[in-house]
């Protein structure tokens, strides 16, 4: 019996050591891991949904599945920290029904793991939005919580009665898994409630606002909100749209470089009416970059200008952001901000989230929020999007197998 049982012992452990190492090898791609200060030819290796090792040269003998991404770059998953997918609600016209997007069918296919809504649902209805969408989707989605009850819908988001910092705290506090912030948007009014009952609400949970500025006059301005409101990690989006006059006289508004010396950041947030070449362009010349680029994908952005988050970087890089720094701007930089330090790597154990892009060179161009064109010579496309270990993109079959040795199974008949 002790015989048997030692024999069993060791054939069991010749299996474990015949099976391969990692399930997922990336063999020759140029890895850009901005956390980890990584920028040139490396091996990425996969093992139970995580990174298992980054270094030059793995042997693809270790591997179950080895792709050949040379000449492609290999990068963390695309973070999109502003989009709108609180779908399915079936109320018409508004961002909590049919103006918002399912999260599935823009993500993967854009190199985009991880989004995070910006404010749809508020306290109210964000229990619906996480059961509805959040929790049925294969993309990681986390949320800004919006101080207004209703988000961007049900409720008037200029009424201050509806903006409770209380069921804004309790609600974050009951979904501290998927809140990373709390929202203010497209307030029109007088005064400040909006940013107020926000700041009071963040304060207490220790967590940023991202703030769509709405409207403004002469004693609701951007100096004020900049130089007094905000606080360092507080997050202004819709950075290049000259609503609120981000560009001053030709020149980028002081109170947006006093700003930054503060601590607050900037996001793109480019929808569908929040990014414009005429601001964009001489404001990146004078060196005024995003800390983070997104999209604002909704059904008003993703046939206009905006298009996808790969077009949205292609645009920075070709107002000359280097590549290393856009690839920053959508992983490292926007995980930091919205406190997520397991996202926007490739180090290892962490979540195997992996974009695999290639730089097409050629004449291309790029369309603003008010359909303007600028050309450039290079463009950004998801070839390969993972997600946990699992090939969820694969726009040109990278990681696929030859049909001719494909195990194709017959499909039986349902008992």
């Amino acid at each position: 019996m002790m015989v048997q049982a030692g024999l069993a012992l060791l054939l069991a452990a010749a299996a474990a050591a015949a099976q391969p190492a990692y399930d997922l090898l990336l063999k020759g791609g140029h890895v850009i891991d901005p956390k980890n200060g990584v920028n040139g030819r490396m091996d990425v290796a996969v093992a139970r949904g995580r990174i298992a090792r980054v270094a030059p040269s793995i042997d693809p003998a270790q591997a179950a599945r080895v792709v050949d991404v040379g000449g492609l770059y290999v990068t963390p998953g695309l973070i999109d920290m502003h989009v709108h997918v609180y779908a399915g609600t079936g109320l018409k016209g508004v961002y909590t029904g049919d103006l918002s997007v399912y999260p599935d069918g823009f993500s993967f296919r854009t190199g985009v793991t991880t989004m995070v809504d910006a404010g749809t649902s508020g306290w109210r209805n964000f229990p619906d939005f996480r059961q509805r969408v959040i929790e049925r989707a294969r993309t990681r989605v986390l949320a800004f919580l919006n101080i207004v009850g209703g988000g961007m819908g049900i409720t008037s988001e200029d009424d201050p009665a509806d903006m409770n910092p209380e069921a804004a705290i309790r609600m974050a506090r009951e979904n501290r898994d998927l809140i990373v912030g709390i929202k203010v948007a497209h307030y029109s009014k007088e005064g400040w409630p909006d940013i107020d009952n926000a700041l009071k609400a963040a304060n207490e949970l220790k967590l940023p606002i991202m703030v769509d500025f709405g409207w403004t006059n002469e004693r609701r301005n951007l100096k004020i909100l900049l130089e007094e409101k905000l606080r360092p990690g507080d997050i202004y989006t819709h950075c290049y749209s000259g609503h609120r006059d981000e560009l001053l006289g030709g020149k980028t508004n002081p109170a947006m470089w006093t700003g930054r010396k503060r601590g607050i950041l900037f996001d793109v947030g480019h929808g569908g009416g929040s990014f414009y070449w005429n601001i964009a362009v001489p404001m990146t010349r004078e060196g005024f970059w995003p800390d983070s680029i997104s999209t604002d994908l909704h059904t008003g952005s993703m046939n206009a200008g905006m298009k996808d988050m790969t077009n949205v970087m292609s645009k920075i890089l070709n107002l000359g952001a280097p590549l290393e720094d856009v690839i920053r701007m959508s992983t490292w930089a926007p995980a930091r901000q919205i406190g997520r330090a397991d996202l926007g790597h490739l180090s290892e154990g962490a979540e195997a989230d992996i974009t695999v892009l290639s730089l097409q060179k050629g004449k291309f161009g790029f369309i603003d929020s008010a359909g303007a064109r600028m050309t450039g010579d290079r463009m950004l496309v998801a070839e390969l999007t993972i997600k946990g270990g699992a090939v969820m993109w694969d726009r040109l079959g990278w990681a696929a197998t030859d049909w001719q040795k494909f195990p194709y199974k017959k499909r039986e008949r349902p008992k």
